[in-house]
C-alpha cells in the first residue's frame, strides 16, 4: 500500500529517490557535503569553501594575476573562514540582526558604486558564476562581522587629547598632513606567547619571503600563498594609509621609499611583516568640500514599529513640503539629542564624517531642496541641503584629522589582537586535509 506524501516533503523525497535510484545503478555512494571544520558550537561546511574558493579564484584572474593552486587557497580560505564564523558565533549570541531592508539598501549601493542596476548587478554575478542569493548572503554576513567589530574594538579605543596634540605638534603628525601611502603587506605571524623557536622559524620564513621577492617574486602572489594577514586573499593590499598610522620602524622609513620598493623583515606584536610601497599621493594645501544641512530623525522603539516609523517620516516630509517650518516640527518630533533643539541643525559638516546612507542622499539633494525619507542604522531622516562650500583645513579639522589617524592606528593594532584572541581561545577541529599543519 503507497503512503501519501505531503505536498511540502514531496520535492525532497523524489529527489531522494533519484538519488537512490541513480547510486544504484552506478553502485558507488556520491558525497553531498561534509564538514571541512568544527568552530565553537558551528561548523563549515566543504560547500562553503568551494564557493568561496571559487569567488577568490574569480577576483585573482580578473586582476590579471596568476590564480594560485587550490590548495593553498583552500588553506587561506579555510581559516579566514573560521574567523569569520567565530564573528559570527558572537554577533548571534549579541542579538545582532539585518533586516532585509538594511540588506537591500546594501546591495543597492553596491550596485550603485559599480553604476549598475540591480538587474545588472544580478547578471554580472551570473557572469562570473556566483549565485545573486549568495552575494546576499556574504554582505549579509560582512555587515554583521563589521557591527561585531565596532561594538568589540572600536568602542574600546580611546584617544586623550593629549594625544592629538602631541601628534600634532611631532615630526610625523606634519608629515601625515601631506601624503598618502598604497601598501601591501605580507605577515608571517607568531602566536602571543611564541618560543623562542617559534619566532626564530617564522623570522626565518619571513626572510626567506624577503629573498624571493627581491629576486623578482610577485608580492601579491607570495602573499595569498605565505601570508596570515586578514588581508592576505586580496594580495595583501592594505588601501591607503597615512605613515602614521603604521606600527615603528615603518612610520618614517615608508615615506623616504620609491614607488615599488618592499621593506625588510620587521618584527611586530603579531610576528614578522614586510611591505610594499605601491603608490603614493597628496601633499600640498589641503582643501574640504562641507555641506550644511539639517535634518529630522524618527527612531522605530518598542512602542513604534518599524512601517509606522517610516509613516512619520512621510508625514512630516509632506507637511514640510506644504510649506510647514522645518525647524519647528524638528524641534517638537526630531529624536537626534545634538541638533533637535537648533531646528535639526547639524552646521557646516564634512560629509565623510557622517554614515554612508546619509551622506549618498545628501550628496543627490540638491541645495535648498527637500530630500523624501530615508532610513540610515539610526533610524528614518528627512533632510534638507542648506549649502555647500569647499574650505581649506582649519586648526579644528587637522585636530579632527589627528583623532581618526590615531584612532585607525590604534584600530589596526587592536583588531588583530583581537581577531587573534578569539582564534585562539576557539575550539577549531579542522577536517580538510593537509590542513591541519598549517593551522596549528
Amino acid at each position: 500500500m503507497k503512503t501519501k506524501l505531503s505536498d511540502c516533503l514531496r520535492p525532497l523525497m523524489l529527489g531522494a529517490l533519484f538519488l537512490s535510484m541513480s547510486t544504484a545503478a552506478s553502485a558507488a555512494v556520491q558525497s553531498i557535503d561534509k564538514v571541512v571544520a568544527i568552530v565553537d558550537n558551528d561548523v563549515v561546511m566543504q560547500s562553503q569553501l568551494d564557493q568561496r574558493v571559487h569567488e577568490v579564484q574569480q577576483t585573482i584572474a580578473k586582476r590579471g594575476g596568476g590564480v594560485p593552486p587550490t590548495s593553498v587557497l583552500e588553506q587561506q580560505v579555510l581559516e579566514r573562514l573560521i574567523v569569520e564564523n567565530l564573528q559570527l558565533q558572537i554577533g548571534e549570541r549579541s542579538g545582532i540582526r539585518i533586516t532585509d531592508e538594511e540588506l537591500n539598501q546594501a546591495i543597492g549601493t553596491i550596485a550603485q558604486r559599480n553604476s549598475m542596476s540591480i538587474e545588472q548587478f544580478r547578471a554580472a554575478l551570473a557572469h562570473d558564476g556566483l549565485s545573486y542569493d549568495d552575494a546576499r548572503d556574504q554582505v549579509r554576513r560582512e555587515m554583521i562581522i563589521s557591527r561585531v567589530r565596532q561594538r568589540r574594538v572600536a568602542e574600546r579605543i580611546q584617544v586623550s587629547e593629549q594625544e592629538v596634540k602631541n601628534f600634532l605638534a611631532s615630526d610625523l603628525g606634519k608629515m601625515q598632513l601631506s601624503e598618502e601611502l598604497h601598501l601591501a603587506n605580507i605577515l608571517i605571524p607568531t602566536p602571543e606567547s611564541a618560543s623562542s623557536e617559534a619566532i626564530q622559524s617564522a623570522a626565518r620564513q619571513a626572510m626567506e619571503v624577503y629573498q624571493q621577492l627581491k629576486q623578482g617574486a610577485d608580492f601579491g602572489q607570495l602573499a595569498i600563498a605565505r601570508s596570515g594577514s586578514d588581508n592576505a586573499l586580496e594580495g595583501g593590499d592594505m588601501g591607503w594609509r597615512k605613515a602614521a598610522q603604521l606600527p615603528p620602524p615603518f612610520d618614517r622609513e615608508l615615506s623616504a621609499m620609491a614607488v615599488g620598493d618592499i621593506t625588510q623583515p620587521a618584527r611586530t606584536p603579531g610576528g614578522f611583516i614586510i611591505l610594499k610601497l605601491l603608490d603614493k599621493r597628496g601633499g600640498g594645501n589641503q582643501v574640504r568640500d562641507e555641506v550644511h544641512v539639517r535634518h529630522i530623525l524618527i527612531k522605530p522603539s518598542e512602542i513604534r514599529s518599524e512601517e509606522e516609523t517610516k509613516r512619520l517620516a512621510q508625514k512630516l516630509y509632506d507637511r514640510i513640503s506644504s510649506g510647514e517650518d522645518f525647524a519647528e516640527l524638528a524641534k517638537s518630533y526630531s529624536e537626534d539629542p545634538g541638533s533637535a533643539l537648533n531646528g535639526g541643525d547639524l552646521n557646516w559638516i564634512d560629509p565623510n564624517a557622517l554614515v554612508p546612507e546619509f551622506r549618498e542622499v545628501m550628496a543627490k539633494t540638491p541645495q535648498g531642496q527637500l530630500s523624501k525619507p530615508f532610513k540610515s542604522p539610526y533610524g528614518w531622516h528627512v533632510l534638507e541641503v542648506l549649502g555647500r562650500r569647499a574650505t581649506d583645513s582649519t586648526s579644528q579639522a587637522r585636530e579632527q584629522q589627528a583623532m581618526t589617524v590615531l584612532r585607525n592606528r590604534k584600530y589596526d593594532e587592536e583588531l588583530q589582537t583581537w581577531l587573534r584572541q578569539i582564534r585562539d581561545e576557539a575550539y577549531v577541529e579542522i577536517k580538510l586535509p593537509g590542513a591541519e599543519q598549517a593551522a596549528q
